[in-house]
């Protein structure tokens, strides 16, 4: 979760890092701090709340430094004060900053107290600081005390390093969280992502599993997990200052709703410009895909919804039997391996801790045969994948996932189809077909989007009340789905979705006039079951909400709203349906006066258990 910033310069490296920070606040923004090294002291300065409040306090005391450490906090370890507040600090002379969770700290907390340190927070944090400095007293070098130090610590952590001892030297290491190094002219970053240092290079190399960095301002060294001296690939970032800014819109999530035609469009030109071809997915994935017999889907929250909608093509479509697991369920229990089954791991960021873990227990039941789906290049799930497929729908910011949920669905999609050329389901006349499909798409996108001002005031009835349902049937269920997690996330409402016939199994029992019924109503082969479960709704007094197509056949009526999207856009209707689901939260969200950018005790990057 938390996020990261260093910099080694000489210049005064309070701006870059408050300005990274800001643009890592998506990761946590519990409270932040930083730390600098000047005039022969460690100046820090923390605050609880947003960036900006930390920002305000650093200028009140005129904070400079030639080399420090910034970080923005989601709290685990102890509450959201100002003591459990990064950086941390050990005997006045060592700062440092972490992102992740130790799981032994308690034991190291005992020992560091025998040997006589003092704690002020409840974090685990501070152990690592107090461990670094008891041997960096032994080899009075900040390298290699770092070393020694990670070797002891059980869990994840991306962790940087200050000293007044040595106050030309930033220290980092990584394990289980990302870290990068962004490269400069006479001076040097870290990160824990890209767009913290955009504004100072482009230039960065990611850590691999293990590593510890030192940096200086005209040198870099690091080495791998067993000490040895290793030399990392550079990459030159193409991500986009202007993605990270606002524009006209005033909220991130209602930007990057809006930019989903751009997104999609990006992510199926590559599809339109090759079909659907093994190369889109890898070099070998001919040799791959010529392998498998099933195809196993692993992802956490969103992606884990994006899974579920995949299930249902890769079986109608493909014929392969296929399952979705939470990512967090998968590692820790006896899993039966199939060899010969795809492997698919769904991630936004690429980093996300559970379903990194489920893939390396994937890998250590005999898998060879995995994929990963991504909107982040050379990010830790790609890097431990076979094949790769990564969507295009640009830096997402939002907490709350929107484009590059229904980008990860064109992956999927695209999957489907790939594989059933390989088991021989796709006849020409159906690749047109679905080739079609997604050349319109954007458009019917696009579409939706105008249905803002309707949706809008369907919002306003939301704003009021503390439960709703959804409802959907077939593989738009877990649009649904969807949908009850994105009015959870940022309006706080507490939603339910159920596949439509299991109403009258047990969820009837909460219907009456105060429970709002969301209903996803496509004009497919279920529409006439949908309908009969929406008379079982309104017979128990409930208020139905239904989003259907415009060549359905609904009627107002008192206690049913309907909103149409365009046409029914076929095999594709579960992207042009999470549409109207994710506008809904976000004006119901606005109504109620939260952060949607920003959910309370919600980050976007999960790193941790």
């Amino acid at each position: 979760m938390c996020g990261i910033v260093g910099a080694i310069s000489p210049n005064n490296v309070v701006p870059l890092l408050v300005e990274g920070l800001k643009r890592l606040e998506y990761r946590g923004y519990d409270s932040a701090g930083v730390a600098v090294l000047a005039d022969d002291h460690i100046h820090r300065v923390r605050r609880v709340g947003r960036v900006v409040e930390m920002e305000n306090a650093a200028i009140a005391e005129k904070l400079t430094g030639n080399i420090g450490i910034g970080h923005t906090r989601w709290a685990t370890h102890g509450g959201v004060t100002e003591p459990n507040a990064h950086p941390h600090v050990s005997e006045d002379e060592l700062a440092i900053v972490h992102n992740g969770i130790i799981e032994n700290h308690e034991a190291q907390r005992q020992r560091l107290k025998a040997l006589g340190y003092k704690f002020t927070s409840q974090t685990d944090t501070e152990v690592i600081a107090h461990l670094v400095h008891h041997y960096f007293k032994q080899h009075a070098d900040l390298f290699k005390a770092t070393q020694q130090a990670v070797r002891e610590l059980t869990g994840a952590y991306a962790i940087a390093v200050i000293s007044l001892k040595q106050p030309d030297t930033l220290i980092c290491a990584r394990v289980g969280c990302p870290l990068l190094i962004g490269l400069g002219e006479g001076e040097n970053f870290i990160a824990s992502d890209v767009s913290a240092v955009l504004s100072a290079t482009r230039r960065v190399i990611f850590l691999e599993e293990g590593d510890v960095a030192e940096i200086k301002r005209d040198s870099i060294q690091i080495v791998d997990a067993i000490g040895a001296a290793v030399t990392r690939k550079v990459h030159v970032s193409d991500v986009s200052l202007a993605s990270l800014e606002l524009g006209p819109y005033n909220h991130f999530m209602q930007k990057e709703i809006h930019e989903q035609p751009k997104a999609l469009s990006d992510t199926i030109e590559q599809v339109l410009d090759a079909g659907f071809r093994p190369e889109l997915f890898g070099e070998d994935a001919e040799d791959v895909f010529a392998k498998v017999n099933a195809v196993q889907i692993l992802a956490c929250g969103t992606s884990f919804y994006a899974g579920s909608v995949a299930r249902y093509w890769v079986e109608a479509i493909s014929g392969l039997p296929c399952s979705v697991e939470v990512a967090s369920e998968y590692r820790y229990r006896d899993a039966v391996a199939n060899p010969n089954a795809l492997i698919v791991t769904i991630s936004q960021s690429g980093e996300t801790l559970d379903t990194m873990e489920a893939l390396k227990y994937a890998k250590s039941l005999g898998h060879d045969l995995t994929l990963s789906i991504c909107n982040v290049q050379e990010s830790a799930i790609p890097r431990a994948s076979r094949l790769v497929f990564y969507t295009r729908a640009g830096a997402e910011i939002g907490v709350a996932s929107t484009k590059a949920f229904t980008t990860q669905l064109i992956a999927l999609f695209t999957l489907a189809v790939t594989l059933a050329k390989r088991t021989g389901r796709l006849k020409v006349e159906k690749e047109v077909e679905y080739i079609e499909a997604l050349r319109h798409l954007p458009g019917s996108v696009q579409h939706a989007l105008n249905l803002e001002p309707q949706i809008k005031s369907w919002a306003e009835r939301f704003s009021n009340k503390e439960h709703a349902l959804f409802l959907g049937r077939g593989v738009h269920y877990p649009i649904a789905l969807e949908g009850a997690l994105k009015l959870k996330e940022i309006s706080y409402i507490h939603a339910e979705a159920y596949p439509a016939g299991e109403l009258k199994h047990g969820p009837l029992a909460l219907v009456d006039e105060k429970m709002p019924v969301v209903v996803i109503a496509p004009n497919d082969a279920l529409l006439e079951k949908v309908k009969s479960n929406m008379q079982e709704v309104r017979a128990r007094g409930g208020e139905l909400f239904v989003f259907a197509d415009l060549d359905s056949h609904f009627s107002e009526s008192d206690g049913v709203h309907v909103i149409r999207t365009p046409r029914h856009v076929g095999v594709l209707s579960p992207v042009l349906h999470a549409i109207p689901v994710q506008m809904l939260a976000y004006h119901a969200a606005l109504q109620k006066g939260t952060d949607v950018d920003k959910p309370r005790n919600l980050a976007k990057s999960v790193t941790v258990e």
